[in-house]
C-alpha cells in the first residue's frame, strides 16, 4: 500500500510538485502520467525516497519514507526512465552487485537470481556484458534489478522509452505478468500502452493531481461528448448542409477527404440523441450515398490532451 498525502515539492522559488494526494492499494497496477515537466518523475523520486519532499508525507505499508527509509527501500524495486546500469559488468555481476546493495542473503541468492532472470527472459544474457545488449536486453536487465530483493511494490518510470514495436509488447506483457503479484506504478508517454496493463489511472499536470480514477469510469465520463464521423460520395458543401439540417446534430464540420469525390464530416451530437438512422436516411434521399458511419471512440489519449490542454 502507499499512501501520498499533500505532497509538495520546492526547488526555490519554483514548486515542482503541489499537495499530491493519491494511494495506490495492495495488487493494483496504476498508470501515472503527465506531460514533460509535469512533475512526473519528481513524485517518484520522492516515493522511492531519493529526494525529500518539501510538505507531505508518504508511507509505504505503513512505513515513513523520511522517518524509516530503509524499510521502504527493501520494499520498493525502482526502474528509472534511464536505467542505472554498469555497461563494463557481465549481466550476473551487476545483478549480484545489486543484490549486494540490497543487502540480500548471499544464502539462496543464487537461485532467487536465476529465478528473475527467468523470469524476465534474460537466462541467455547472463554472462554478456552489459554494454553488448540491445536496448531492449537493457531494459529487462533494468527491470530484472528492480525485482532484485523480491520487492512486493515496483514503481517504472518509462520502461519501453526506445524500444521498438516489437521489444515494446515484450516488456508490456512483461509488466502485466509481474503485475499479478506485485503493486505496481507505470509511468509512460505511450498512453496505448498504459490503457492495455493499467487498472487505474493518476494524471499530474503542472504539478498538480487533475485525475485519479479508474479507466473504465473516465472514459466513461468523456463519452459525453458524442461524435460520430460520417463519409458520403458527394460534394462537401451539399453533404455538409443536409447534416446541419437534421435534428440531433449540434454540430459539424468538415475534415480532410480521406477518398476522391467523397466528403468527410465529423458529427457532434445532442445530448440523448441518436440520429444516425434520419442521417442515413437524408443523405440517402439527397442523392450522396453513404461510403462509411461510424462513432467515434474516447480513448486515454483523448482524457489525457483534455485534462492538461492549455495549463501550462
Amino acid at each position: 500500500m502507499i499512501e501520498i498525502k499533500h505532497v509538495t515539492k520546492k526547488y526555490g522559488e519554483k514548486t515542482a510538485v503541489r499537495d499530491v494526494t493519491f494511494s495506490v492499494k495492495p495488487g493494483e497496477i496504476v498508470g501515472f502520467l503527465g506531460r514533460n515537466g509535469a512533475g512526473k518523475t519528481t513524485t517518484m523520486n520522492i516515493i522511492t525516497g531519493y529526494i525529500s519532499s518539501t510538505a507531505g508525507s508518504v508511507t509505504v505499508d505503513g512505513y515513513d519514507v523520511l522517518r524509516k527509509p530503509l524499510e521502504v527501500k527493501r520494499r520498493i524495486g525502482y526502474l528509472p526512465e534511464h536505467p542505472p546500469l554498469y555497461l563494463d559488468m557481465t549481466v550476473w555481476d551487476y545483478l549480484n552487485f545489486s543484490a549486494d546493495l540490497k543487502k540480500v542473503a548471499k544464502r539462496g541468492r543464487a537461485a532467487a537470481l536465476n529465478e528473475i532472470c527467468e523470469r524476465v527472459r534474460i537466462t541467455d544474457m547472463r554472462k554478456r556484458m552489459v554494454k553488448n545488449l540491445s536496448k531492449g536486453y537493457r531494459q529487462r536487465v533494468g527491470i530484472a534489478q528492480a525485482l532484485v530483493g523480491a520487492p512486493q511494490t515496483l514503481i517504472l518510470d518509462e520502461p519501453t522509452v526506445g524500444l521498438d514495436p516489437r521489444q515494446i509488447i515484450e516488456i508490456r506483457n512483461l509488466i502485466r505478468d509481474l503485475g499479478q503479484d506485485r503493486t505496481l506504478i507505470l509511468s509512460s508517454h505511450i498512453l496505448q500502452e498504459v490503457s492495455h496493463v493499467c487498472e487505474r489511472v493518476v494524471i499530474i499536470d503542472g504539478g498538480r493531481i487533475v485525475a485519479a480514477d479508474k479507466l473504465e469510469n473516465l472514459l466513461g465520463g468523456a463519452a459525453e461528448r458524442r461524435v460520430l464521423t460520417v463519409r458520403a460520395a458527394g460534394p462537401e458543401k451539399g453533404v455538409l448542409q443536409v447534416v446541419k439540417a437534421i435534428s440531433g446534430v449540434r454540430e459539424a464540420v468538415v475534415l480532410n477527404p480521406v477518398e476522391t469525390d467523397c466528403a468527410e464530416i465529423e458529427i457532434t451530437l445532442a445530448p440523448g440523441a441518436d440520429p444516425r438512422k434520419n442521417i442515413s436516411t437524408a443523405l440517402h434521399r439527397a442523392g450522396y450515398p453513404i461510403v462509411m458511419l461510424k462513432p467515434q471512440e474516447t480513448t486515454l489519449e483523448d482524457i489525457f490532451l483534455r485534462l492538461t490542454e492549455g495549463k501550462r
